[in-house]
């Protein structure tokens, strides 16, 4: 593990929404947290035990400040493992920045952004992964964002990762023990059990290398892109999901330019909405580049709907737009619009809707909802939904093919028990037990202040 030297000043920030409201909290960390407030207000809590909370004011030469609550955490049970004092004060600008400026005369600085979850994380009160996902519920904006961050600070992917090093570590023993013994011309290892080892820790590694998209998605809100011709009502259908009069409807063709991007929670889960220009030839140079961008969009969707306007296109069509789509290997919603314009009864689509009719709406919601759930179902435990864990999983992924590799082609037990040491390197760097200055501060720097 990289061990990086805790600094030992004293830190503080406020921890809620800058502004006004009914409370603020401004937390200090450090050594002497406990004496400096201490020194500011009217309880003793020198001796105070941790986990307790104290009503009293805060003074400043003799100028009364305001009254708080004042909450104590003893070192080492505290978030950062350090002496934490929390002030709760009201949520007065003023106020806030009083207290601050008090405790700046105290000898308190200004906590750098996510410096009290670096320390926690440096002080062994959590790994790397689960302070990350600290701020992942932070941000978290729906229920199932929440509770992937969630079950990712309570350890699971901890916990997921610890059993894939214990894996690897069999593995470089079997391997290394073998190198020991290369003299006395014994076999500690049955290759057979060495490539089903190897088999066992690249399967889970492959599965949850996938679930990023799907965690991503989760995360950040699933793109939904709403594709289709010209007129097939696509601007109609965003606004009557998201009950919002967001894209602009015409009934001349072409009057969706460019991509238009809302976000609607359906059941706990935030989907990303997005219409687009409408697909066709033109020459409109405009235009052109609106289609290109619609296409575009499309590859990046994580769900596609395909809308077509039932009273103009022909099956035909429809089935040449799909196979196109079907390309790039993403589902895909096939919905058949405007059906209360005709009386056809052999439309194509997996719905078959009037996008001005509030059930069809509905309808479009929960088939969406559903589609989406079903994706989810292959993936099992842990959700990837961190970037920096994808890259780090994708090395070791590398690392341990060549392992593989070198087990088939019979290679020196030292190139594959440096290529396992590698791939342990790898999962290292996720939760932090290989860690550099540059790794923590780019992780850390994203975090808000005063967490």
């Amino acid at each position: 593990m990289y061990h990086s030297e805790i600094n030992q000043d004293n830190i503080c920030a406020i921890s809620t929404p800058a502004g006004y409201g009914g409370v603020a909290i401004i937390r200090i960390s450090g050594k002497d947290s406990i004496s400096i407030v201490n020194s500011i207000f009217t309880r003793d809590i020198i001796n105070a035990t941790g986990y307790t909370l104290k009503f009293g004011t805060i003074k400043h030469e003799n100028l009364e400040i305001d009254q708080v609550m004042v909450s104590i955490y003893r070192s080492p049970k505290s978030f950062t493992g350090e002496d934490v004092v929390e002030i709760a004060c009201h949520g007065s600008i003023y106020i806030q920045h009083k207290i601050i400026e008090i405790l700046h005369e105290k000898k308190v600085r200004l906590a750098k952004a996510g410096e009290f979850s670096q320390r926690a994380f440096l002080n062994g009160k959590m790994d790397l992964t689960q302070t990350e996902a600290v701020a992942d519920l932070i941000y978290a904006k729906s229920e199932s964002a929440h509770q992937i961050a969630l079950n990712q600070m309570k350890g699971s992917f901890t916990n997921e990762l610890s059993m894939l090093r214990d894996k690897l570590i069999e593995l470089a023993s079997l391997v290394e023990l073998e190198l020991d013994f290369a003299e006395e011309d014994v076999d500690f290892a049955d290759k057979s059990q060495l490539k089903m080892l190897i088999d066992e820790i690249i399967t889970r590694l492959i599965d949850l290398k996938q679930s990023f998209s799907y965690g991503n998605a989760i995360k950040n809100g699933v793109p939904v892109v709403i594709i289709g011709k010209p007129n097939a009502g696509k601007s109609t259908l965003l606004n009557k999901i998201i009950k919002e009069e967001r894209a602009l409807v015409s009934n001349i063709p072409g009057t969706t330019r460019d991509t238009i991007e809302e976000s609607f929670v359906i059941e706990g889960i935030e989907f990303r909405f997005i219409d687009t220009a409408g697909i066709r030839d033109t020459i409109d140079t405009v235009e052109k580049m609106g289609v290109n961008r619609s296409l575009e969009m499309a590859k990046k969707a994580s769900i596609l709907i395909y809308l077509y306007d039932a009273s103009e296109i022909n099956n035909k069509e429809v089935e040449n737009d799909i196979l196109n789509f079907k390309k790039n290997g993403i589902p895909i919603i096939t919905i058949a619009n405007k059906i209360d314009l005709i009386q056809k009864n052999n439309l194509l689509g997996d719905l078959h809707i009037s996008a001005n009719n509030l059930n069809d709406v509905e309808m479009v919601k929960k088939h969406i909802l559903k589609l989406f759930l079903k994706i989810g179902e292959t993936y099992e435990g842990t959700i990837l939904t961190n970037s920096r864990h994808l890259e780090a999983i994708n090395l070791c992924l590398s690392d341990l093919n060549k392992v593989k590799e070198g087990l088939i082609n019979n290679t020196s037990g030292e190139f594959l028990a440096m290529d396992i040491r590698q791939s342990l390197h790898q999962l290292g760097t996720i939760t932090g037990e290989i860690s550099t200055e540059e790794l923590l501060g780019n992780i850390f720097a994203n975090f808000c202040i005063g967490k």
